[in-house]
C-alpha cells in the first residue's frame, strides 16, 4: 500500500461495468451515442442521485484531474469545478472530458481515511509501494500534468511522516517494507537486502530531514534528505542531485 488518502486511476474507471465492454473506441463511441450517452448517466445514478463507483458514492469535489493534456485548464481542478466553470452537471462534465480526451484522462481520487491508513501500514504482512507508472520520453516530459503525488514522494512520506513524526512504524519496519519484505514477495531474491552478491540498491537518507514534498497541486517536487541513492552499483542521487543514469533493468521473480 501507499501512505496517502487519495488513489489514481483512469477516469472511465467511475463509468459503469458495460460501458468498458470492447475496447476503449467502442466506450467512446458509446459515449458519443446520444442514446446510450443518457443510459449511462441513468445507470450511474443511485436512488438519491448520486454518483456511484465501484467502491460506492462519488464525491464530485474528491475527484481531481490529474492528467487531460487537450483539454486546457482541466488538470489540477476537481471535477465539480470543472462542472461549475461550465456550467453543467459534474456526470455531464467527466463524460465530456472523457470525449474530448478520446479517453486519455486521469484522475486523483480521495476515498480514504487517515486513520485507515495508518492502521494497514502497521499490518505485518502489508508491504509498501508506491503504485506508480514513472515513464517518461524525456527530460521534457517528466513533468507533466498533476499526478498523485506518490510518484515522487512515497516513500520519503512513510520515512518523515509514518515514522519520525508519528511513531506509526519503527525505521526498521519502515525499511523492511519498502525493500526485503517487497522483494520477498515478489521473488525477488537479490533485491531489497544488503548482503554479499546482492544487488546494490542502496539509499542513504538523513534521518532528521527525510520528508516528502510533493503535493497535489504541486507534485512533481522531489523530496528532501535523500542524499545518496545507487541502482545496481550506479549513483543516479549524488549528494541529493539527481544524475539521470541508465542503470535500471527490468526485474523478474526467480523460479
Amino acid at each position: 500500500m501507499y501512505p496517502y488518502t487519495a488513489g489514481s486511476t483512469t477516469l472511465a474507471s467511475l463509468l459503469p461495468p458495460w460501458v468498458h465492454d470492447g475496447g476503449a473506441t467502442t466506450l467512446l463511441r458509446r459515449l458519443a451515442d446520444p442514446v446510450t450517452r443518457r443510459r449511462v448517466l441513468d445507470e450511474g445514478r443511485g436512488p438519491e442521485g448520486e454518483w456511484l463507483g465501484a467502491n460506492g458514492p462519488v464525491a464530485w469535489s474528491d475527484v481531481l484531474i490529474a492528467e487531460c493534456p487537450t483539454v486546457p485548464g482541466a488538470e489540477g481542478r476537481t471535477l465539480a469545478e470543472v462542472a461549475a466553470a461550465r456550467q453543467i452537471e459534474p456526470a455531464h462534465a467527466m463524460v465530456d472530458l472523457l470525449l474530448e480526451a478520446e479517453g486519455r484522462v486521469s484522475m486523483v481520487h480521495f476515498l480514504m481515511l487517515d486513520t485507515n491508513v495508518a492502521r494497514g501500514l502497521q499490518y505485518p504482512h502489508v508491504t509498501i509501494g508506491s503504485d506508480n507508472l514513472g515513464l517518461c520520453g524525456g527530460p521534457e516530459e517528466a513533468h507533466v500534468g498533476k499526478p498523485h503525488p506518490r510518484q515522487h514522494g512515497c516513500f520519503a512520506k512513510i520515512l518523515g511522516t509514518y515514522v519520525r513524526e508519528q511513531g506509526t512504524l519503527s525505521w526498521a519496519e519502515a525499511v523492511h517494507k519498502m525493500t526485503g519484505q517487497s522483494a520477498a514477495r515478489l521473488g525477488l531474491r537479490d533485491r531489497g537486502v544488503v548482503r554479499p552478491g546482492a544487488a546494490a540498491d542502496l539509499v542513504v537518507f538523513d534521518p532528521e530531514t527525510v520528508a516528502d514534498r510533493a503535493t497535489y497541486q504541486d507534485p512533481h517536487r522531489y523530496p528532501s534528505g535523500i542524499r545518496w541513492v545507487w541502482v545496481n552499483g550506479g549513483a543516479v542521487v549524488e549528494e541529493g542531485r539527481f544524475h539521470p543514469r541508465p542503470t535500471g533493468r527490468v526485474l523478474t521473480p526467480a523460479h
